[in-house]
């Protein structure tokens, strides 16, 4: 049986990972989380996971654990996620360094064959040029959470280089789906419609975003693990159409049939980058097929009544 470790598995990419997973009876997964911004609710309820309530931050809670599973694979997803969050807790999110570096630390020691390393497109900062491509784009962005990602990356192939242990990083891009916290933007628009409340928007809502649905993110991931693909490799995971919030703003207000009105406040000091979006032309390669247009990922949402876990 493959022994898989998924950290930040209450969240939402994380679980959503698992759950996925947990259909093959071949893999067995333990997922741990802080709880910090993770939720017990999201949690697969499958014979083959287990949850393990932990800080991978805590050299020694995680080593209990790892040292224990021998795991084959590691995701790792623990992090201080959310603009504002991030903006307002700039040291907690600088202590995540020391969790890379334990997971790393321990996979080289416990026989780990790859460490997946959850990146984002904030290392990218205000874009010099689109789409930003993972080779050529250079990693500009000066905020707490983009250092730490950036200087993740460094650890993982710093750790390859020295030690042999392989890495893939996933630069994620916004991804939505029913799982996601209402703190995060379609599903924070998505509340706000459907109970015809205000929705704001920072700014003239003229920045762009780029918005992968859920499914679309775990099933690249599972494919590169399963094929071993992205050895020692970055990859962008995210919708390479973009959309202003004003938009996305629009395009929930129509589809959920909502009186909601639009306020607008004043623009973030900074964490809101004008434009984003990813070159996914890896990221289709994979997958063999287009991406699910957001309207009809929203759509999806509403249909199955899932609107947050």
């Amino acid at each position: 049986m493959t022994k898989i470790l998924i950290t930040g598995g209450a969240g939402f990419i994380g679980s959503s990972l698992a759950e996925k997973l947990l259909t093959n009876s071949g893999y067995f997964v333990v997922l741990v989380d802080n709880l910090l911004t993770g939720e017990l609710r999201k949690l697969p309820q499958r014979d083959n996971c287990k949850f393990i309530k932990c800080d991978v931050n805590h050299y020694n809670d995680i080593a209990a654990i790892m040292t224990s599973y021998q795991f084959d694979y590691v995701f790792h997803f623990a992090a201080v996620v959310g603009v504002k969050r991030t903006l307002e807790n700039p040291v907690q999110v600088l202590n995540d360094l020391s969790g890379i570096k334990n997971i790393l630390e321990l996979s080289k020691n416990t026989g780990v064959k790859r460490v997946f390393f959850s990146s984002s497109s904030e290392v990218y900062g205000e874009p010099v040029e689109l789409p930003q491509n993972e080779e050529t784009t250079p990693l500009n962005s000066r905020l707490p959470y983009a250092v730490v990602k950036n200087v993740g990356e460094a650890f993982c192939r710093s750790y390859q280089q020295e030690y042999g242990l392989s890495f893939t990083i996933f630069r994620f891009f916004n991804t939505y789906g029913p799982r996601q916290s209402t703190d995060f933007v379609i599903s924070k628009f998505i509340s706000s419609a459907l109970s015809h409340l205000p929705i704001t928007i920072y700014g003239k809502g003229l920045q762009t975003r780029t918005f992968c649905y859920i499914d679309d993110n775990v099933d690249c991931m599972i494919k590169i693990l399963e094929q071993n693909l992205m050895v020692n490799d970055v990859i962008n995971i995210g919708n390479d159409k973009d959309y202003t919030i004003l938009q996305l703003a629009q395009t929930i207000i129509e589809l959920t049939g909502s009186k909601s009105e639009l306020v607008y406040l004043p623009p973030l000091k900074e964490g809101d980058m004008t434009r984003r979006q990813p070159d996914a032309s890896k990221m289709k390669s994979i997958l063999n097929r287009e991406l699910l247009p957001l309207d009809k990922g929203i759509s999806k949402i509403l249909k199955e009544k899932k609107y947050f876990l």
